[in-house]
């Protein structure tokens, strides 16, 4: 694995004890990769708001480098300023700034209604305490009405004072090039750092893709569902298809690689020690 290309991993708020505690453990497995940062995510509607605060203090407390997912829908301003003081107090510098998922039925948005938005809020009540990643889509967000207003959205975050991006999942890693392509078309230099989803198994892969707009190549599709319930075998092949996939990007000259990890290490390890050697 190229020296200049740095790791960063996704966890999700627990919501047990033992959760918390196997959490802590597979943050500690991970990081002896030197990863630049764990980020934890903040649930439909802010429904881990205050889960994904005890969990990223909870790490940092740990001596690792937590970074929360902040997300604008169901917040009220005074709520994100309330979050955003807490964070800079505890000497959070860095964010993941999100629109965030409406949670099922609900109708309270919040007075910020896109991540262009929130990451202006960010900017004008915080200035720069703050580093601010946002989400991008090389396959087109699910709910845009075309391609080209996927790209126009992005955009807006870019000029709200986005500082990078990390990309939803993908296994088309011609995406991910001819996105990167767009942006430099326009002018837009922050890294785009690619998101990589390890394959655990099909049922859960296929729910994942069709709630993000991912999507699983037909080969690949056919391939897994070729294993059946085998899944020693499946993810053995997963390994080597998400290795390739990263040894690409990595030959490309990626920034980084942040890894989608569902609060597990053994797949991931394995995959990056595949990379390192």
């Amino acid at each position: 694995m190229a020296r200049s290309t740095s790791l960063s991993f996704e966890f999700y708020p627990p919501q047990t004890q033992e959760g918390v505690i196997k959490l802590m453990q597979t943050a500690k497995e991970l990081n002896e990769y030197n990863p630049e940062f764990f980020s934890v995510t903040f649930g439909a509607g802010g429904s881990t708001k205050e889960k994904t605060l005890d969990t990223v203090l909870d790490l940092k407390k740990s001596g690792f480098n937590a970074t929360p997912h902040i997300s604008c829908i169901s917040s009220s301003k005074a709520e994100i300023k309330e979050l955003l003081d807490k964070y800079k107090s505890n000497k959070i510098n860095h964010i993941v700034a999100l629109r965030g998922d409406n949670p099922s039925g609900s109708m309270n948005f919040g007075e910020l209604n896109y991540a262009n938005e929130l990451v202006s809020f960010i900017k004008s009540e915080m200035g720069n305490t703050f580093k601010i990643d946002v989400g991008a889509y090389p396959e087109v967000h699910p709910e845009s009405e075309s391609a080209k207003q996927d790209f126009i959205n992005f955009k807006s975050k870019v000029e709200a004072g986005a500082d990078s991006a990390i990309t939803q999942f993908f296994y088309n890693v011609d995406a991910y090039f001819k996105f990167v392509d767009e942006c430099q078309k326009h002018s837009i230099n922050i890294p785009i750092v690619p998101g990589i989803m390890p394959i655990y198994n099909i049922k859960q892969l296929s729910r994942f893709s069709a709630n993000c707009g991912s999507e699983i190549p037909r080969w690949l599709k056919m391939k897994l569902e070729d294993y059946g319930d085998d899944l020693e075998s499946l993810r053995s092949y997963g390994i080597d298809v998400i290795t390739e996939l990263c040894e690409t990007l990595i030959q490309y000259g990626v920034p980084s690689v942040h890894f989608y990890t569902l609060n597990q290490s053994g797949i991931i390890t394995k995959i990056v020690n595949n990379l390192k050697s």
